[in-house]
């Protein structure tokens, strides 16, 4: 068996906590990120070298991090980054032609990157593949409530091991998803297994230009339209399948989804804030002492540089404001105050219109590209481990407490040679501290 795991996203729906930058695939639930939770269990169906991951380039370096800090690896060949958001048809049509390019054997389950489930299921995905090997296999979940948030999918006449779907249907209303559960419809859970002989059929029947698309690769994506797998494919072939799926799942749509993830108090109340007669709140902030007197229903998320106060009810309705944020160019909907970079990371601890001070945090073995920039001089300050300075062609290294001035117009380089990770404070002043100001000379990461 191989595994494909679309780790794409616009983190749009858990703002403030999720971003353009670092989508909730990204969160940690418990001690994992999701994506790292995703990652184990396609390692469990089809072994670290069956797994596949489809992201963009924005969130490779990333992906490869958290990949790492499990013991695994993500490779070149098998981390595949889109050059532009296509949606999923495109992306797993990718991945197939890869695992067909490879030579890979076994059909292919499809997992999104930002679910939860429990490990019970992977038996479920196991024994669907063989009626996988005929069809274009859909995961149906057991619905324990009438969700309106969900797509669901109307089983039709039994088949060995799942049934022939009836119909897909979109997000009903409160009273229509009560008429679906009492009649047995499933929640569409957006994962699949299906083998590569069977969707390369469907796709050159059903999408011939995205079959073109990818004989080649990479494939021109550019060319590619934009399709889910189910409007581009499932909805019109006529060999789909639907697999009953009991088992925890939640696609963590919005915070209600996420509060209800996590441990909670008598009273409904999660994520440790102190409450006086409150019921069913939900509180993420950090580090921050939170206290909540005589209020329900309320989510509160405080980030650094954002706060979310809202009913929970209403939680679904956060991507429409961050819709509003995004037409007023407001950066706070793409970036949080700490950025991850293929090298480490770095966090804004304070800004004006004439000074900027970051925490810079590079990790063991790595470095900086060789850089310039036009309007900002640098001061370094080693807090922890060892850096590695060039500037305008000479290397030396600097201890704890010692620190270095790059002038503009200067190349410069920081690194860390050391084992442990190197922590600078970076004073930035100038006329213009935006990160576009950079010219780069050398890059291990393939950024100009």
């Amino acid at each position: 068996m191989q595994c494909i795991i679309l780790a794409g996203g616009s983190g749009t729906r858990l703002w403030p906590l999720s971003r353009e930058q670092y989508p909730k695939q990204f969160l940690p639930v418990g001690d994992r990120s999701l994506f790292q939770r995703t990652w184990l269990r396609a390692r469990a169906l089809a072994g670290e070298d069956g797994v596949w991951v489809v992201t963009n380039t924005a969130h490779r370096y990333l992906i490869r991090d958290q990949v790492e800090a499990l013991g695994g690896r993500c490779d070149e060949t098998s981390l595949l980054a889109e050059p532009a958001g296509r949606n999923t048809l495109p992306a797993i049509a990718w991945a197939m032609a890869e695992i067909r390019e490879s030579g890979g054997e076994g059909v292919a389950a499809v997992l999104p990157s930002d679910h939860l489930l429990e490990d019970a299921a992977l038996d479920v995905i196991r024994g669907a593949a063989a009626l996988a090997e005929e069809r274009l296999v859909t995961f149906g979940v057991t619905p324990t409530a009438p969700h309106t948030g969900y797509g669901y999918i109307r089983p039709g006449p039994l088949l060995p091991g799942g049934f022939e779907v009836g119909a897909f249907v979109e997000k009903p209303g409160a009273a229509t998803a009560e008429e679906y559960v009492r009649d047995g419809y499933l929640w569409n859970s957006g994962m699949f297994l299906i083998s590569p002989r069977v969707f390369f059929q469907e796709l050159a029947r059903l999408q011939p230009e995205i079959a073109a698309g990818v004989e080649t690769l990479p494939p021109d994506y550019a060319s590619m339209p934009s399709v889910s797998i189910d409007y581009g494919l499932l909805e019109h072939s006529d060999r789909v399948a639907v697999v009953p799926l009991r088992a925890d799942w939640s696609d963590l749509g919005d915070f209600a989804a996420l509060a209800a993830a996590e441990p909670a108090d008598a009273d409904g109340n999660a994520g440790g804030a102190l409450c006086l007669d409150c019921r069913d709140t939900f509180v993420r902030a950090g580090q921050k002492r939170v206290g909540l007197i005589g209020v329900e229903g309320l989510v509160v998320v405080d980030t650094d540089d954002a706060l979310l106060v809202a009913k929970k009810s209403e939680t679904g309705r956060v991507r429409d404001l961050v819709a509003r944020m995004k037409a007023e160019n407001d950066p706070v909907v793409v970036h949080h105050r700490e950025e991850h970079r293929p090298w480490g990371t770095y966090k804004v601890l304070e800004a004006n219109g004439a000074f900027k001070i970051k925490r810079v945090t590079v990790r063991p073995g790595r470095r900086l590209s060789l850089q310039l920039h036009h309007h900002r001089s640098e001061h370094w300050i080693v807090v922890s481990g060892t850096a590695e300075v060039e500037l305008e062609g000479e290397v030396r290294l600097l201890a704890q407490g010692e620190s270095t001035f790059v002038k503009t117009g200067q190349r410069h380089r920081l690194g860390n040679p050391g084992m442990i990770p190197l922590e600078v404070i970076e004073v930035q002043i100038g006329e213009y501290l935006e990160e576009d100001d950079i010219v780069r000379f050398e890059d291990a990461y393939g950024r100009s």
